[in-house]
């Protein structure tokens, strides 16, 4: 399947009004065309959270990502700042560093050529006696980074507007949360056999709560408590107003920043392209994807406590508590999405009208249709 079949049915669908919304169709999913497309104007260009800042702590504390086809290091330097820089030698291409850890230098695992912390190359192996080689024209191609709210994205795009600037409507909404404070306490990567959209949709709306996580979250998931307004350029949200299953998932006794009901309110945050925030009161946990083709995505998954339940005496089993409910939650996830993609594969299959709770994956539907067909979203509504 070409790319001009699947760009069309996209645009049909991104265009109709809300009140007569169906699910993106199936080829947008599928098509192997329309992936090189996301690829090159979605993940080459817009920022990406590859975690937590806390993550990396220490000056050589790194992590690597692969970002759009670009292998990318990040890490923190000698002088403590954040910084991302290719993950590819410059001398025979091969990849430096895998997964994360701590080092003192990048060292290139095929000819042992050495980089400082800052891309510099500090020693070539046997490299004096070649003419024309000047060890100081070699450095790592440097990649940017920047922190918002204890988050660390990165993007290929060296003109794209910061992520603070793309994000100030959000950081207000949220501002009683403190979120930058929140620790977190685990991450992990994993690999899913199914379409990347179809895990961020799955995040984006709660309708699917009662059935799919019935055994976990699904029983104390009351839908008319949903309030899901329209999104906005660079995100999409909704609320949930409940007194939580788990201690932590309200406010801690101590916590003297948020009052009535935000004490109880937790906020589903989607932020474009892919980086996916469960934030309430005394927790966060999130989801970062990266298409690994059309039918796997690659996950980083993390969480973490407010700082009110860290500093608890009890944080310790917090922590584990909510550990175990979200493995268990990403289990039953994993089941339904994965599901959700064998359908797309099938000849008969067909979308159909998105329920008022899914108005965020409408917002969804309408920016992967601006950033990969051209469509031209419209904010007349303003989000609440």
């Amino acid at each position: 399947m070409g790319i001009i079949e699947p760009v069309a049915e996209l645009l049909r669908t991104a265009s109709r009004p809300f009140r007569d919304a169906v699910a993106m169709p199936p080829s947008v999913y599928t098509s192997e065309a329309f992936l090189a497309r996301e690829l090159e104007s979605i993940f080459g260009r817009e920022w990406i959270c590859v975690g937590r800042a806390s993550a990396l702590g220490k000056p050589g504390d790194y992590m690597t990502y692969d970002l759009a086809g670009q292998p990318v290091i990040v890490l923190r330097d000698r002088e403590g700042t954040l910084r991302a820089m290719s993950n590819v030698c410059l001398h025979r291409m091969s990849t430096l560093l895998e997964g994360s850890g701590n080092t003192r230098s990048i060292v290139c695992p095929y000819h042992a050529w050495t980089y400082n912390l800052d891309g510099t190359l500090r020693g070539a192996p046997l490299m004096k006696e070649t003419t024309g080689f000047c060890k100081e024209d070699y450095v790592l191609p440097q990649i940017r980074c920047e922190e918002w709210l204890g988050w660390i994205y990165i993007t290929l795009d060296p003109e794209r507007p910061s992520v603070a600037e793309q994000l100030r409507p959000l950081e207000g909404m949220i501002a009683q949360y403190g979120m930058e404070n929140y620790a977190e306490s685990f991450r992990e990567t994993h690999v899913w056999d199914t379409n990347w959209k179809v895990l961020a949709e799955n995040f984006m709306e709660s309708y699917h709560l009662p059935v799919c996580h019935h055994a976990t979250v699904g029983p104390h998931s009351r839908l008319e408590e949903m309030v899901c307004p329209p999104g906005l350029p660079a995100f999409n949200y909704h609320w949930i107003t409940k007194e939580a299953s788990l201690a932590i998932g309200n406010a801690h006794p101590d916590n003297m920043r948020l009052e009535g009901h935000w004490r109880k309110t937790t906020a589903l945050l989607a932020i474009y392209p892919s980086h996916l925030i469960t934030l309430t009161p005394g927790y966060f946990w999130y989801l970062s994807l990266h298409p690994k083709g059309t039918g796997q995505v690659h996950i980083t998954y993390g969480g973490g406590l407010s700082p009110e339940f860290m500093a608890d005496p009890k944080a310790g089993e917090y922590v584990s508590a909510l550990k175990a409910l979200l493995d268990e939650v990403n289990v039953e996830d994993r089941g339904c999405t994965e599901k959700v993609f064998k359908g797309l594969n099938a000849g008969a299959a067909k979308p159909g009208h998105l329920s008022y709770l899914e108005r965020p994956i409408y917002d969804f539907m309408q920016y992967v249709a601006e950033r990969t067909a051209g469509f031209d979203r419209q904010f007349a509504v303003a989000a609440e």
